[in-house]
């Protein structure tokens, strides 16, 4: 899980003609984005970051040198090793840690995996995937990730409560 990659942002365009991009930030803002200097296994070097007031960013990289370049890296996903994350502190993930665990209802029963993470603006929301019935296309229902919807997670597994996992 360590090796994993994790978008942090994503280009979603050029910024001026001299090769910056503008950003689309998926974590604390800039600041998350700071403590990186090289993207995409090493293919991205950033030399410039700034916050653009908009809840995004504006960055220049070492390997993009005009508009043309910066235009070619639209919709490019900037993702770093998990490892180079902070550590956590107790009760807190990060989405990708989430995204692919098995879950279980309290009762013990296979519910499907976590696959994934949304937030429309009240709090993280887990999408779990049932099993396929035969012949069928797998259902899928929707989890606060609060303590009383998923008493208990791990490195293995989420657990649901299960009045959160009927049907």
């Amino acid at each position: 899980m360590q090796d994993r990659p994790v978008t942090l942002a994503a280009v979603s365009g050029a910024h001026g003609v001299g090769g910056e991009v503008r950003l689309k930030l998926f974590g604390e803002g800039v600041a998350s984005l700071k403590p990186h200097r090289a993207f995409n296994g090493g293919s991205l070097t950033l030399e410039k970051l700034k916050d653009d007031g908009k809840g995004g960013a504006i960055a220049r990289f070492a390997e993009v040198n005009d508009r043309t370049a910066a235009e070619k890296l639209r919709g490019t996903a900037l993702t770093v090793p998990r490892a180079s994350l902070p550590p956590l502190a107790q009760g807190e993930y990060y989405h990708t840690d989430l995204i692919g665990l098995r879950a279980v209802s309290t009762s013990g029963d296979d519910l499907g995996r976590c696959i994934a993470v949304d937030n429309f603006g009240a709090g993280d929301v887990l999408e779990i995937e049932r099993p396929a019935a035969e012949g069928k296309k797998p259902a899928r229902f929707m989890v606060p990730m609060r303590p009383e919807a998923v008493p208990e997670w791990d490195g293995e597994r989420l657990v649901i409560a299960a009045a959160y996992a009927e049907d």
